[in-house]
């Protein structure tokens, strides 16, 4: 009983990552100066990752400088990149619904990396959790971009293998160490990719401050310490599947806050959605 209920902790913990991910677009989009996206990844990222590391006060060492570079880009640089290619040349609906292959790949992936096996009810926690999103999130005005598509595709392998290879490659370190080694590395990669494709940020407001702050310490410190730490704990699957949480915070928030109406085919994609996690931890659950 004890192990099922850390198990459920952990699951619970790992989840408030990608929920409050969900609010990234909100925050975003009331928030911050429009059209800085890089800019924008690369201050959500690299403060926080150097405030993290004056707390750790600990750099990598030998082999664990590659990998944290290698990790950093699959996690955070080339993802965030591809995120927002998606986003700017697809609607937010269609760019969701491709993203939530996500799980699907990293279930291939475990089993090819970790020698985890396939098992079919997390195969179909996978297609509901898929299913359950473009019912959230898509239109029927929804157009397809090849380019945007191929990049919703790219991001959504790219953080499938920094979620498999960050179970694999577990650093003799605290999460808290190595969620600051990512982050710091990560923003280091994209200062270089904002300063070539956009220009420089207008000045910034306090209401632009604190969308930053937000980002930066809720938005990715907290919520990366929580999922390198679920990550340490739980099944690769499990984590993926946890993803559908952000489209659900997402929705809630354009109801709650931006007055957007819930469709019934947006409510059965909540009961789908929140099926799927429960399947996905279901079928890896400790026996």
């Amino acid at each position: 009983m004890k192990k099922n209920l850390n198990y459920l902790a952990d699951v619970a913990m790992t989840g408030l990552a990608p929920a409050v991910w969900g609010s990234t677009y909100y925050v975003t989009t009331q928030f911050l100066p429009q059209g800085y996206p890089m800019h924008v990844a690369m201050l959500r990222a690299l403060p926080a990752g150097l405030l993290l590391l004056l707390l750790v006060r600990q750099l990598p060492t030998g082999i664990w400088w590659g990998r944290t570079f290698i990790l950093a880009a699959l996690n955070f640089a080339f993802f965030w990149v591809m995120l927002f290619v998606a986003a700017y040349r697809l609607p937010g609906g269609v760019a969701a619904t491709v993203g939530a292959v996500q799980p699907l790949i990293v279930i291939g992936l475990s089993r090819i990396y970790l020698g985890r096996p396939i098992r079919a009810l997390t195969v179909l926690a996978g297609v509901v959790g898929i299913v359950g999103v473009a019912f959230l999130v898509m239109t029927p005005q929804a157009a397809l971009d090849p380019v945007g598509v191929a990049a919703a595709f790219a991001g959504a392998v790219s953080m499938a293998f920094g979620t498999v290879l960050a179970r694999k490659w577990q650093p003799p370190v605290s999460s808290l160490t190595f969620t600051a080694w990512q982050l710091a590395a990560g923003g280091l990669m994209l200062v270089p990719v904002a300063l070539f494709f956009e220009p420089a940020l207008p000045p910034l407001t306090s209401v632009n401050l604190l969308g930053l702050a937000y980002l930066g310490l809720f938005g990715a410190a907290l919520t990366y310490l929580l999922w390198f730490r679920g990550l340490a704990r739980i099944e690769p699957s499990v984590a993926a599947s946890l993803g559908f949480l952000s489209p659900v915070t997402a929705t809630l928030l354009g109801w709650l806050a931006l007055g957007q109406n819930l469709s019934p085919a947006q409510i059965a994609g909540f009961v789908m959605v929140l099926s799927s996690v429960w399947l996905s931890q279901k079928s890896q659950a400790p026996k």
